[in-house]
């Protein structure tokens, strides 16, 4: 066991854990009544994320009873789920500056083991998390969840607490991990479960408030203490459709927008198992698989384009990822493995909306707003003869399967899969509103075929359904099995496997 204090003062301070120095008042949250008692006071559970061959990232928030100046908190990880053999513990203190959420970053591991870890203060346990550190050597096989766009009124997160229940090495989420809007302004409050503050939020306040929220759904507790997290934000961690220097969901009476960003970037910081500061970043599973995470969003994104025949559609200075990020990517795919996987917040291949959607014949949010960076990316990866690349890509609120492939109508060949230079797949939502929340079932599924028959590329669209992606990597192929739950409007744990694809390895093509 490793304690990093010396033991006369980690005696010394563990006499003191829990105590606190305390200002006047008892500490208001409005999420307080959305409390279980019996997880006092680490209502919000636990957490890990970002492992490493040597360390992981683990996490809680303690909830104290009153505005108290500092809490001390002991964390402890070990083997064992007994806590009988001990590899490392400490304390550290948490106060209102970090809205009292705890964040370790737990170093001198060894690689691919299983550790257990809690958390202890104010005279209360944590539930106990589970979380992996990565391989030194070559694993057999590599299991990802992906997930994205969990909005809390639209319904319980009945896929995360599905995927809690699955054996993967890791969770991937692709952003959306809350949404900014105020109660009904996108959403079913019918269902009872209403955003706090009871605003579009704006502030560091309002952004700690709406994490708390999320927080305490049941589903996300479970999948957080039981698998490591990998995230990346997407738009709604600040605005709806934002870049570096704006968001369409951000208007001039609200503010300035850095302020808003600033704020929304720390209560982030604060509230998810991430290290702190770029955030496309990478992680190797051996010569199985590296995992490259890109941030599309608040990195290097310039404003999208309104129609294509803005004149920044085709400029040379559109840019999704930014120079230093986009020079980081072409290193980082040459990096020997035998599958790249890009997790993507946004659709990357080429899709035609126009047959279903005449006023949007494109998604310009999307990488088909920034076609002179998605053809630098696909020239790249073609004349570099790098294979087996892996987008996963969320947003759509919709699950894919795409033979990626740009300029579909002039190089693809939907027989023989020429013309795809990569594999696509796309996860639906946790429960953000789809296309079947706003129209018939029977409607969707004509939209769904018309998708199909006017972008040959695309194997498999589901606008339908809310769940999860599983994609399995061996050194042979890849399969991505698309998983839906039955309902969002009660914590349920019905599921159902919708479709399977498998890719073979040297190939581009779904099987």
């Amino acid at each position: 066991m490793r304690m990093r204090y010396p033991l006369i003062m980690a005696v010394t301070m563990l006499m003191l854990a829990g105590c606190s120095r305390k200002e006047k008042g008892p500490l208001v949250e409005e999420v307080s009544p959305l409390f279980d008692a019996s997880l006092k006071p680490f209502y919000h559970g636990v957490a890990s994320g970002d492992p490493l061959t040597d360390r992981v990232v683990i996490w809680t928030r303690v909830t104290p009873p009153d505005s108290a100046v500092s809490v001390l908190v002991k964390w402890e990880i070990a083997e064992d789920p007994a806590f009988a053999r001990l590899t490392q513990t400490d304390l550290v203190a948490t106060t209102p500056a970090r809205d009292y959420t705890v964040k370790v970053d737990v170093q001198e591991l060894r690689p691919g083991t299983t550790y257990y870890y809690r958390f202890s203060a104010l005279g209360g346990f944590s539930p106990i998390g589970r979380t992996r550190t990565l391989p030194a050597q070559d694993p057999d096989s590599l299991k990802l969840a992906v997930v994205s766009c969990s909005n809390w009124e639209f319904g319980y997160f009945n896929a995360y607490d599905r995927i809690a229940e699955k054996e993967v090495d890791a969770v991937l989420h692709l952003g959306d991990y809350i949404y900014e809007y105020p109660p009904g302004g996108y959403g079913d409050t019918t269902i009872g479960r209403t955003h706090l503050p009871a605003r579009e939020i704006l502030s560091l306040y309002d952004y700690r408030t709406r994490h708390a929220q999320y927080r305490l759904d049941q589903g996300l507790r479970k999948m957080t203490a039981r698998h490591p997290l990998v995230a990346i934000w997407d738009d709604h961690e600040v605005a709806n459709n934002s870049y570096v220097t704006g968001a369409e969901n951000h208007q001039s009476p609200e503010g300035d927008y850095e302020q808003r960003k600033t704020a929304a970037r720390q209560a982030y910081y604060e509230w998810l198992p991430i290290r702190e500061g770029k955030h496309y970043r990478s992680f190797s599973y051996g010569q199985l698989a590296h995992v490259m995470m890109l941030d599309e969003r608040l990195e290097g994104r310039t404003r999208q384009p309104e129609t294509e025949q803005d004149t920044a559609y085709l400029s040379a200075r559109q840019s999704m990822l930014g120079t230093a990020q986009l020079q980081w990517l072409e290193t980082e795919l040459q990096k020997h493995a035998t599958w790249r996987i890009i997790g993507n917040q946004v659709i990357f291949s080429d899709v035609q909306l126009g047959a279903v959607y005449p006023s949007m014949p494109k998604n310009l949010d999307a990488w088909d707003g920034y076609p002179l960076e998605k053809q630098k990316i696909k020239n790249f990866i073609v004349n570099n003869k790098i294979a087996n690349v892996v987008f996963l890509a969320g947003d759509t609120h919709s699950a894919w399967a795409i033979e990626a492939a740009t300029d579909v109508a002039q190089t693809y060949q939907a027989a023989t899969s020429a013309g795809a230079f990569a594999v696509e797949f796309g996860t639906t939502s946790v429960s953000s509103g789809n296309s079947d929340e706003y129209t018939t079932t029977d409607t969707v599924r004509m939209m769904e075929a018309t998708l199909l028959k006017t972008n040959p590329h695309i194997k498999y669209v589901n606008a339908r359904d809310h769940g999860y992606l599983l994609v399995t990597f061996t050194p042979l192929r890849v399969r991505a099995d698309f998983y839906r739950v039955n309902t969002l409007r009660q914590a349920d744990s019905s599921e159902q496997l919708d479709r399977s694809y498998a890719v073979a390895v040297g190939t581009n093509r779904l099987q």
